[in-house]
């Protein structure tokens, strides 16, 4: 019977547990910055991934021994139709937290949204809304993003909450109302050179044991019976397994957020036919062509093609000048 000689740190990090399968494919955006832009805006977006792609720009980090050379970047493309502001809700703060004050939705026409819930229709309250706005901590917009409208197959929209940035609530309350029915644009969120964080469900991957779910070390050649398994589950007193021991279990399948992927490029509209578009005719791998709007985020971005991804402003990183990368080639991979 061996034993270790020198102790060693634990593996696997604590910090993800517990290692679960995610309840949804849509992921929850839990915290939000505290923007208090001049012009009003959403604080966020959604889109859906398509594919992996490298793009050569200029280096204009200026402290890096690579400062104007060209740099190869793998990129993520990842497509983004119109965020349909579907209704307004108000927020209170109150000892528990916060509370939802009113609700309103305008008058839709889209047939979807009944898949996902009965939005009533209430837009006679928006003049009784005004009388109340300031009593109000917080108003937020009530968005639907269609994934029919990139030609997937599902057809029940997602709809979440979006926090409105502005410097009180009744400018927040004016944007809301403006825009309420109608659909905004990546373009009007986001700008490219600009930080973002991203949220999605990551690739499932199953049963795994401790060695790919934890990194445990392989025991040594004819020491055990079981060479990938882990070489103690705890003391012999108190006889019970404790939770941080590395078990097998689900590996993938679990919320994650990156923070600060940089926006390389966004997509314009071309004048010539009236299109946007990227890629190979015929489409991506599991993707169909992308003929909207999209963008191309610097690394790698959780999930799957055709996964929801769900985009906020930077929360750790505060970007005091937005410099637009210097496109020289989007090299696409089908």
């Amino acid at each position: 019977m061996g034993h270790r000689k020198y102790s060693a740190p634990r593996r696997g990090s604590m910090a993800f547990y517990p290692r679960v399968r995610a309840r949804s494919l849509e992921s929850r955006i839990r915290t939000w910055p505290n923007s208090m832009s001049d012009k009003p805006s959403l604080q966020g977006f959604a889109g859906f991934k398509v594919a992996n792609l490298n793009v050569m720009t200029v280096d204009d980090r200026e402290k890096t021994p690579n400062f104007g050379k060209n740099l190869l970047n793998p990129s993520t493309l990842i497509a983004t139709p119109p965020l349909k502001i579907i209704g307004i809700r108000g927020y209170k703060n109150t000892v528990y937290g916060k509370r939802a004050v009113f609700d309103v939705f305008g008058k839709d026409s889209d047939k979807n949204l009944v898949r996902k819930a009965s939005f009533h229709n209430k837009e006679s309250k928006l003049e009784t809304i005004e009388t109340i706005a300031d009593k109000v901590s917080d108003i937020e917009a009530v968005v639907a993003v269609f994934p029919e409208s990139l030609s997937l197959s599902q057809k029940k929209p997602f709809v979440w909450e979006i926090p409105i940035s502005a410097k009180d609530s009744k400018s927040k309350l004016v944007f809301a109302k403006e825009n309420l029915g109608k659909e905004i644009r990546i373009k009007e969120v986001f700008q490219p050179g600009q930080f973002i964080d991203v949220s999605a469900i990551t690739r499932g991957k199953g049963v795994e044991g401790p060695i790919t779910r934890f990194g445990v070390k392989r025991k040594q050649h004819k020491s055990r019976k079981s060479v990938r398994a882990v070489g103690t589950l705890g003391p012999i007193s108190p006889a019970v397994v404790m939770y941080t021991v590395p078990r097998q279990g689900q590996r993938g399948f679990h919320q994650r957020t990156e923070y600060n992927k940089r926006i390389l490029l966004i997509s314009k509209d071309e004048k010539e036919n009236g299109e946007i578009g990227i890629g190979p005719k015929g489409g991506f791998d599991h993707f169909s062509p992308v003929n909207g709007d999209y963008i191309i985020v610097r690394g790698s971005v959780p999930g799957v093609p055709k996964r929801l991804i769900k985009m906020r402003m930077p929360l750790r990183k505060k970007q005091k000048k937005i410099v637009e990368p210097k496109i020289l080639e989007v090299i696409v991979r089908k």
